[in-house]
């Protein structure tokens, strides 16, 4: 009979516990708790404070009670384990205020973890909490009803501060979410954290990256910036520490981050003790470094594997990936392996794909975007992969766990057999898509480049349809659809690469394809433009349903038009709010739900460009629910003066459609824009077709070819050369008002130009004329502004006089 006494009794412990005496009726096992509950569920804690679970009992999974009766296991709850003497092998603890000392023969340490502490000036007083057992748990829903709380400031973006965010929301509590990092959530990449932000600041909760508290007050937190904020509570969620303390007093080794040292079989520096969960360390699969994962899984299955050890069994030594995931209101985010910046500093090589798929079968209702990040060596060994969505996403990440823990490599990613029906997946699984592009990138040489690297280059084309493009793009892309790359390629240059994106990833493939088939170098930038606008998106902004005050007239009607778009993936629902309201008449209202969380920034940025308006715009059951309006809902702005007279604030700008490019009409309207510009108004000059020629910038010369070199020959090469509209007379007639105007002191075109620009005038180049007219941007005068119809009319919406010219 063996003596075995294991200091800790959750997850670990117990586990350890049970599997022991199932294994052995023989040995005389102890366990022993500092706290008063043995084996909860402390992965529900947040839960039970948010009310999302109800009964406090089914946090219990074992009791002591039942643990004595059932397993015949000495359990001592409020007891704490003082001292290791490893020549004796005797453990000292205390309970109750007396001493006592244990004999062992295995001595197991499942102590747990720690909150790490910060200095911050008034921590210590009552209404600031950590979250690690039940006791804590029960404080913390005793506060929120005892003192009615009504705001919080949590610390820590990491799993307990997500949480609890989120659970404290659902109280109807007003939250801040301080995060040190420039990103919540710090096992996951930047740009998979990033939708993360966008959906938190969606929720209406106060995000504060890259900032910390300094002071706690009674009921408010003072930041490092030196704003106060009000807070009921504060709870402190910055991570954890290993409870080393015991191991490191008695002498055992200490690794990563103070955590016990142990071989494969959880043995110590100690023959005759051994050290299992957050307490301990681990060798990662991918690294095979020793590092600090404190997760249940982990603990669990090591408290297992010691069990069989010590009666004798033998098994794979256990070589976790730290596999996680988490809910973050709507949204759920999973990791596996290693991120970018580990293997960075590993010095390992390696490539990244992100696939954008759906939950289930896009025709089903209910379909959810989700995107996967996976990462992996040149030889095809997955080293990690994310995902961020809102269903499937711990399906997903599951099986590509389970692919890197039996070292299957990317590709073999396409050969798992996915069960699918509708409402459960796609028969083209995003799982499977990430086997075929990795095998894509690897064994087909399809170049791919990251969302951050696209804009170095020259030739950047966007294949996306023009009502994406004018939606916003990457830097200077010029926009060339799809469907009409065949027919242009004579605009691109074979000697230089070719950069190539479109929303998600799929047409840009298919658009590298055709280059690629054609003799092209070119280059497709992983994840489209989605990845690229959620990386570069502020997540400050609050969303129209956050306005703290409508104006008159922004009201949800009730006779408004509805469109249920919900699976459809990008430009879809966008494309489908177009259609219907081209057939709306102004002041006629559309609903429109989206199950892809992007539409709220989508949505408000097309109405901006479309001069239409966004009456309300949140997140609802798992959904983008908005109203859009056609037309602007006030033609003016309604404000009082001091006296509390109400002053009406008429439009004050001017615009004006520069069509021609005939020289006499060019002076008119800078004589008249500078005119408009001296009075004080907002002016906008949109350049078109042929009155592109005015804004040419002199001595530049494209290289061209076909048709595009035949028009530009034919055209005026600047605004120096630009006929006029009667009695051209093959140049002399241009020739001679020019004469005049500088006898007459009158300025040049090319005077007028620069003066429009010191001005402030807004000059605009029609994106699609210029690729009519073959003029690249090259071409045209340094301060040009670029865009399309939409750009123009939302000017148009401030101004009191339009001209066409």
């Amino acid at each position: 009979m063996r003596k075995i006494v294991i200091v800790g009794g959750v997850a670990g412990g117990a586990s350890a516990a049970a599997r022991l005496r199932r294994l052995n009726e023989q040995d005389d096992i102890t366990l022993i708790e500092r706290g008063t509950y043995v084996s909860f569920a402390n992965c529900g804690l947040p839960y039970y404070i948010g009310d999302e679970i109800k009964d406090r009992s089914k946090l219990l999974i074992q009791t002591p009670e039942l643990m004595e009766e059932r397993m015949n296991i000495n359990v001592l709850t409020s007891t704490e384990a003082e001292k290791i003497d490893k020549d004796k092998q005797q453990l000292l603890i205390r309970s109750n205020g007396q001493e006592k000392v244990l004999d062992y023969d295995v001595l197991i340490l499942s102590t747990g973890a720690k909150p790490i502490e910060i200095p911050v000036e008034g921590k210590e007083q009552n209404h600031v909490f950590t979250l690690r057992n039940i006791p804590d748990m029960d404080k913390i829903k005793s506060y929120i009803k005892d003192k009615s709380v009504k705001t919080a400031t949590v610390v820590g973006g990491g799993f307990i501060g997500l949480e609890m965010v989120e659970n404290l929301h659902a109280l109807g509590i007003k939250v801040s979410l301080f995060e040190l990092g420039d990103q919540v959530m710090p096992g996951v990449d930047p740009e998979m954290a990033a939708p993360l932000h966008e959906h938190l600041v969606q929720q209406g909760v106060d995000l504060r990256l890259k900032q910390s508290i300094t002071t706690i007050d009674k009921s408010t937190v003072t930041t490092n910036t030196n704003e106060t904020l009000p807070a009921d509570m504060v709870i402190m969620a910055i991570g954890v520490m290993p409870e080393s303390t015991l191991a490191e007093e008695a002498g055992l080794e200490l690794g990563i981050k103070k955590a016990i040292r142990t071989d494969e079989v959880f043995q110590t520096s100690d023959a005759n003790i051994y050290a299992i969960g957050d307490v301990a360390e681990v060798t990662h699969k991918i690294s095979e470094q020793p590092t600090h994962i404190p997760l249940a899984w982990i603990a669990n299955r090591q408290g297992r594997l010691l069990a069989d050890h010590l009666n004798g069994k033998t098994f794979e030594p256990l070589k976790p990936l730290g596999t996680v995931v988490a809910k973050v209101f709507d949204l759920n985010v999973a990791s596996t392996g290693l991120n970018e910046k580990t293997l960075t500093q590993l010095g390992k090589k390696y490539h990244v794909i992100h696939v954008s798929g759906q939950s289930n079968a896009t025709y089903y209702p209910g379909a959810t975007p989700m995107t996967i990040k996976v990462i992996f060596s040149p030889d095809g060994q997955i080293y990690g992969a994310q995902i961020v969505g809102r269903k499937g996403v711990d399906k997903r990440i599951d099986l590509i766990a389970s692919a890197m823990t039996f070292n299957q490599s990317v590709i073999d990613l396409q050969k798992i057999e996915i069960a699918y029906a509708p409402p459960f997946s796609s028969a083209k699984d995003p799982v499977n898509m990430a086997g075929y592009i990795a095998e894509n990138v690897l064994n087909d040489a399809m170049k791919m480049m990251q969302y951050d690297e696209a804009e170095a280059y020259s030739q950047l084309i966007d294949v996306r349809e023009p009502i994406e493009y004018e939606m916003g793009t990457i830097g200077s892309a010029k926009n060339i659809p799809l469907g009409t790359l065949r027919e242009r390629l004579d605009e691109l240059d074979k000697s230089e690469p070719v950069a190539i994106f479109c929303q998600v990833g799929q047409r840009g493939y298919n658009a590298a394809r055709i280059l690629k088939n054609n003799g092209f170098d070119v280059i497709n930038v992983d994840g489209g433009y989605k990845l690229y606008k959620q990386v570069n998106a502020s997540p400050q902004t609050k969303t129209v349903a956050q306005k703290e005050s409508k104006e008159e007239g922004e009201e949800v009607k009730e006779n408004r038009r509805f469109i249920e778009a919900s699976g459809l993936q990008c430009p879809g629902p966008i494309l489908k709010v177009k259609e219907n309201m081209d057939e709306m008449q102004d002041g006629e209202q559309l609903e429109i739900h989206v199950t892809d969380f992007g539409f709220c920034t989508d949505i408000d940025a097309w109405a901006k460009a479309t001069g239409n308006t966004v009456i309300s715009n949140q997140t609802e059951n798992g959904k983008v629910k908005a109203v859009v309006q056609k037309g602007k809902s006030l033609p003016v702005n309604v404000m009082d003066d001091s006296q509390g007279h109400q002053l009406v604030e008429t439009k004050n700008g001017a615009t004006m459609v520069v069509f021609s490019g005939d020289l006499d009409k060019a002076l008119a309207s800078f004589i008249i824009a500078t005119g408009a510009a001296s009075y004080g108004k907002e002016v906008t000059m949109f350049f078109t077709f042929w009155g592109l020629n005015v804004i040419k910038k002199p001595g530049m010369k494209a290289a061209k070819e076909g048709l595009d070199k035949a028009f530009s020959q034919m055209m005026p090469k600047h605004a120096g050369k630009l006929p006029i509209s009667k009695m051209n007379m093959g140049g002399m007639g241009a020739r001679m008002i020019r004469h005049v105007m500088n006898k007459k002191k009158v300025d040049s075109l090319e005077t007028m130009i620069e003066k429009a620009q010191s001005m402030g005038i807004k000059m605009v180049a029609c994106t699609m004329s210029m690729d009519i007219m073959a003029i690249s941007k090259e071409e045209l005068i340094d301060g040009v502004e670029y865009g399309g119809v939409a750009t123009y009319l939302g000017d148009t919406e401030k101004s009191n006089l339009n001209l066409f010219i």
